[in-house]
């Protein structure tokens, strides 16, 4: 009987000396992310690679859990106790971010600003302000559409082009000046060119006289990006050369910090 029961409690265990379960749970909730956040068991079982028995048993578990909830449909969605784990983690990632970004700050002279996309929205959770007299400032938790920001082109733009015109579809390209970009096309060749030059830029698109430089941050857990923005009299074509080299170095430090806080 012993043995039977080391060999249970093996079994339970991953190669890497987690729970399995655990494991396998938190899998299918990333895969029920990445699916757009309702899936069926099949559609899991074909991804995850488990048999339909384990995922049905992980999945009544997460649902009296309140993490996943069932579906009249019969399918499964993410649940709404995944929200205030959301938000925290949001607020430690733009704790982390700060010191990053008062160095932008301190090396650019201007507002340093973090974002995430969340869901067709972006929102921000970090800003560190700049010093001038004369500087942007952005509340944290402000969210907005991506099309007309820095930071949104960054984030979207590697995400494939049918996807980027299903978000728009959904949420609409209203213009917040006479320079936002307000259709599919042009907001796809936008993206373009941030792949070309490896940052996005915000040329007076959400704020007349603003101008606005972001780039990704490489190989976050979640999609992020920082930035910068100000006076398009100061952030100027030649103080772009300037300051999109720091932008670049700082988000592969911001990168190599957040694996840092990941198990290895």
């Amino acid at each position: 009987m012993p043995t039977s029961s080391a060999s249970t409690t093996d079994s339970a265990k991953s190669a890497g000396g987690g729970v399995q379960s655990l494991e396998r749970a938190f899998d299918l909730l990333e895969r029920m992310a990445d699916a757009g956040g309702e899936v069926g068991l099949s559609e899991l079982s074909a991804t995850s690679g488990l048999p339909l028995p384990t995922i049905h048993r992980l999945m009544r578990t997460l649902v009296a859990c309140g993490y996943v909830r069932q579906q009249p449909n019969r399918r499964y969605a993410l649940g709404p106790r995944l929200i205030r784990l959301g938000e925290s983690a949001s607020r430690l990632l733009g704790t982390w971010a700060r010191p990053y970004l008062a160095r932008l700050v301190e090396v650019t002279g201007e507002t340093a600003n973090m974002a995430l996309l969340d869901g067709d929205e972006i929102v921000y959770v970090a800003q560190v302000p700049s010093k001038h007299s004369m500087r942007m400032f952005t509340e944290v938790g402000r969210r907005v559409l991506p099309h007309s920001t820095g930071v949104g082109k960054a984030l979207l733009a590697d995400v494939p082009d049918a996807e980027v015109r299903a978000l728009l579809s959904r949420t609409g390209m209203p213009a917040a000046t006479e320079k936002t970009i307000t259709t599919p096309d042009g907001f796809l060749a936008a993206l373009a060119d941030v792949r070309q030059l490896g940052y996005a830029v915000d040329d007076n698109e959400q704020e007349i006289g603003v101008r606005c430089l972001a780039v990704s941050v490489p190989n976050s857990p979640t999609a992020a990006a920082i930035s910068i923005s100000g006076p398009a009299g100061r952030v100027t074509e030649s103080a772009t050369d300037k300051i999109v080299p720091v932008l670049q170095q700082v988000a592969t430090e911001l990168s190599e910090a957040l694996a840092s806080q990941s198990p290895a």
